[in-house]
């Protein structure tokens, strides 16, 4: 069972399967050689443990050196070290290779701990390897993608995307740790390996096209447009821009006044100011004035509310005040229009049914409350559509295709997520459904303590940069067992490029070294990608298919 090329780094002494087990290390491997997240494997006699180290701390046989420290002797420093003093370390057994009845190996969940004295050594390329997966570029079934390096070797770690795709995930860092290039990298799997379709609300305009790069030798990175042509549709609510930006075929998208909805006020409570009166007044006002009741509402005169509070019920306070809020949202929203004529929503639809993946850019539209209001609207009406293409679909399996799966990537989800409106927002909706309709979440978040416990212990896969704040900590572990190990590791992560990843998607929590979205990147991209089996003019027939199925002929 040993692995003759891996590096020795010494023996377990004590421990147990709840806390932990500690390891007297080596006197050949510097304490400073270690770092906690690495990757390390125990040899048992009847099992091996593929383990992290969690805890590096220093140890003594006899405490009384300590009171007589050989200062800067370096013949004594060298006579006690190994032997006298040495340097002790925590790991946390995450699965174990049993051998099965049959005679085959097996991971398996830590059920029971190596005996004193088993051997640690350093992971192997194999053990990466049988852990975590390999990419296999010749089966387009395979979801293994790469999306980073351990800490301490050159050795690709892989996240299966078919899991990913499977459950809503999130990635979660404080600001400037790199967020958006992990989302990338994911997105970038997804689309390559033509698992899913993916809908970004791109509130920074930084995935679609190019955008500003950390790094001083290519200040700018590829957007998914560039990377993969076609197969990505870049739509605007600020066309505009779009166009500035250089952005070919950019389509642009207008949401109508009547399609707003009381609930999409509601989630805008907080940045609109609006009390339970107000809304309460909105709905006597739909209901009075029918789907136009917004643009009517805005044209009204002080002495025509005074006249709807007369004869119909409500409070002329607040529904002034509900007026004054609306013609906020109107002057702030270039994309909203009394009504609009063309069905971009159905447009929508139709793209990811034919295989598309949308970028949905907002430009200069990119302040909070036009975020809200558009991604509200929008992924409402996409769900409701979902639903009933999915309710069709089991009804008729033979008959149908299954609805292409979704994956909706949201950014400041938090303000969508938290405790107080998680339970009306379509996305607390999604993440709740465990992908029953086809549809999962990518939340993007700084703030992972703001988002609903509830909604966190649904989600499937954490990608975690550093954090600072201990509530956030704290939430990123929610419904996590065993999280008290891996708080230690999170908080050691460095500043950049690191990440903790952990849940359905991968076998073990890892710490990577994130695969760098540069020019390699763009190459291993394009010349592994997976073609499509469909043509242009099957996937535009399909879509034409999907859209008749969903909607009706037009």
């Amino acid at each position: 069972m040993l692995k003759k090329q891996s590096k020795y780094l010494g023996i377990i002494t004590q421990g147990s399967l709840s806390t932990g087990l500690e390891m007297r290390l080596d006197s050949r491997t510097s304490v400073e050689e270690l770092r906690v997240g690495r990757f390390v494997v125990i040899e048992g006699l009847k099992n091996r443990f593929f383990s992290m180290l969690t805890d590096v701390s220093l140890s003594t046989s006899n405490p009384q050196i300590l009171n007589f420290p050989p200062d800067t002797d370096e013949f004594i420093m060298t006579v006690l070290s190994g032997t006298a003093t040495f340097g002790t370390v925590k790991i946390q057994p995450m699965l174990m290779l049993e051998k099965t009845n049959a005679g085959v190996d097996e991971l398996r969940p830590v059920k029971t701990i190596p005996s004193h004295f088993s051997s640690v050594y350093e992971a192997s390329h194999s053990d990466f390897a049988l852990v975590f997966g390999q990419e296999n570029e010749n089966d387009p079934k395979d979801g293994h993608f790469n999306i980073g390096q351990p800490l301490n070797m050159d050795i690709p770690i892989c996240m299966d995307l078919n899991k990913f795709i499977e459950r809503s995930n999130g990635i979660f860092g404080k600001s400037g740790t790199g967020k958006s290039f992990l989302t990338r990298i994911c997105l970038s799997g997804i689309v390559k390996k033509d698992l899913a379709s993916v809908l970004i609300f791109d509130l920074h305009n930084e995935y679609g096209w190019q955008a500003m790069s950390e790094n001083k030798s290519s200040p700018r990175v590829k957007g998914l447009k560039q990377l993969f042509g076609s197969d990505v549709v870049v739509v605007s609510l600020d066309k505009e821009s779009s166009k500035a930006r250089g952005i070919p075929d950019a389509h642009e998208l207008y949401i109508g006044l009547d399609q707003i909805e009381i609930e999409d006020l509601e989630l805008l409570k907080t940045e609109l100011a609006l009390s339970e009166a107000t809304i309460e007044n909105a709905y006597i006002v739909k209901e009075k004035l029918g789907s136009d009741w917004i643009s009517t509402l805005l044209d009204m005169t002080g002495e025509e509310i005074e006249d709807f509070v007369t004869q119909h019920k409500g409070h002329p306070t607040a529904i002034k005040t509900l007026q004054r809020r609306l013609n906020t949202v109107v002057q702030k929203t270039a994309y909203l229009k009394p009504r609009v004529s063309h069905n971009y929503i159905d447009e929508l639809l139709a793209y990811i049914q034919a295989g598309k993946h949308i970028v949905l850019e907002f430009g200069r539209q990119n302040n909070l409350l036009s975020y809200m209001l558009a991604t509200n609207i929008i992924t409402r009406r996409i769900h409701k559509s979902y639903v009933k293409f999915s309710e069709m679909y089991i009804a008729n399996p033979d008959k149908m295709q299954a609805p292409r799966k979704l994956m909706i990537v949201i950014e400041e989800a938090h303000k969508f997520l938290s405790p107080q409106v998680a339970k009306q927002t379509i996305f607390g909706i999604i993440a709740r459904e465990m992908r029953k309709y086809f549809v999962t979440l990518l939340i993007v978040d700084q703030r992972p303590s703001g988002i609903d416990g509830e909604i966190l212990s649904q989600i499937g896969t954490r990608v975690t940069a550093l954090l600072n704040d201990e509530k956030d900590i704290d939430a990123v572990f929610t419904g996590v067992s065993g999280s008290q190990t891996l708080r230690t590791v999170l908080s050691q992560l460095d500043p950049k490029q690191q990440a903790l990843v952990l849940g359905y998607a991968v076998p073990m929590p890892v710490v990577i070294r994130t695969r760098p979205f540069d020019q390699k990147f763009y190459k291993d991209i394009s010349n592994n990608r997976i073609e499509s089996k469909d043509s242009d003019l099957t996937k535009k027939e399909r879509a034409k298919l999907a859209q008749a199925e969903l909607f009706g002929s037009h």
